[in-house]
């Protein structure tokens, strides 16, 4: 089955859901006419991705069962906190040849198979990031052992579209959580920090912010064109004495390089908990 003929069901709207679709109808690869978007009752959001994107949106029950039933591939795009219901409402409707992607948070493959009460529908859990907006996504990738090879191609090839695919054992997706997933706040966070030491400076918020954007973007170009590792090319702009070691000194006062690595760690960790929180939850409820 190729992308571009297979019908894609998104369930949920939000942010994550928007990322994907842009980067899906953005390329050639991608068909919005095979693609429809539900949610719950934010018949607004719909319109919005409807008007912006060309996919198709289900807002009835009969449209949204339909939907459902004529999928290839249905991805579940719920809160963490509504995952339970949400899948339990399709345990009647799925069928044993539909893919079913997981983007939601902490939530495994072993439970997503616990809530459905089987253990033999394809599922595909992927962690991927907003920054797959714009063709420039992260995604980490698992596959439950009853996805066929033709599917697994078709998921690679949906997340391909938008930005870079990393295929991992389950066990590594809370990591990836951490790092890619949450990854783009952390760099906006430091760039709202530098923007405010341009602005103390004496920048108007508008330069400070351009030249915070073209250095960033100047520095992550560096490490994927040049091939240099990080630690590499911060060496080598780190001159003895200079405005920069006195810069480094600084963060390394402040434990910055400390703080970005446990707050990787942290939010891994939080992945897990999310996901434990679901799995207990289930097996309480018997699903």
């Amino acid at each position: 089955m190729l992308l571009s003929t297979a019908r894609i069901t998104f369930l949920g709207a939000g942010s994550m859901s928007e990322a994907i679709l842009r980067g899906l109808t953005s390329g050639p690869v991608g068909n919005p006419q095979q693609i429809t978007v539900l949610n719950r009752s934010n018949t607004t959001r719909l319109q919005h991705l409807q008007d912006t994107y060309g996919i198709s949106i289900a807002v009835e029950v009969a449209d949204r069962l339909q939907a459902i039933s004529d999928a290839d591939v249905i991805v579940v795009a719920f809160k963490p906190k509504d995952a339970i219901e949400g899948l339990q409402a399709l345990i009647s409707l799925l069928k044993p040849t539909q893919l079913l992607i997981s983007v939601i948070a902490g939530l495994s493959i072993p439970t997503i198979e616990t809530i459905l009460s089987t253990s033999g529908q394809p599922i595909v859990r992927t962690m991927p990031n907003t920054s797959s907006s714009i063709g420039l996504g992260a995604t980490g990738i698992s596959f439950s052992k009853t996805t066929t090879p033709a599917q697994q191609l078709l998921a690679k090839e949906m997340f391909a579209s938008t930005g870079i695919v990393t295929e991992v054992e389950e066990a590594k997706l809370d990591i990836i959580t951490g790092l890619s997933g949450s990854g783009p706040a952390y760099i906006y966070y430091m760039m709202e920090a530098m923007i405010e030491g341009g602005v103390r400076g004496g920048l108007t918020p508008e330069a400070a912010q351009q030249l915070t954007v073209q250095t960033v973007l100047g520095a992550a170009s560096m490490i994927q064109q040049t091939g240099e590792a990080p630690a590499d090319l911060r060496r080598k702009v780190t001159s003895p004495n200079g405005t920069t070691q006195a810069a480094i000194e600084m963060l390394d006062n402040h434990q910055f390089a400390i703080g970005v690595t446990k707050a990787v760690l942290r939010a891994a960790e939080r992945a897990g908990e999310l996901g434990k929180t679901i799995n207990s939850e289930a097996k309480a409820n018997k699903f």
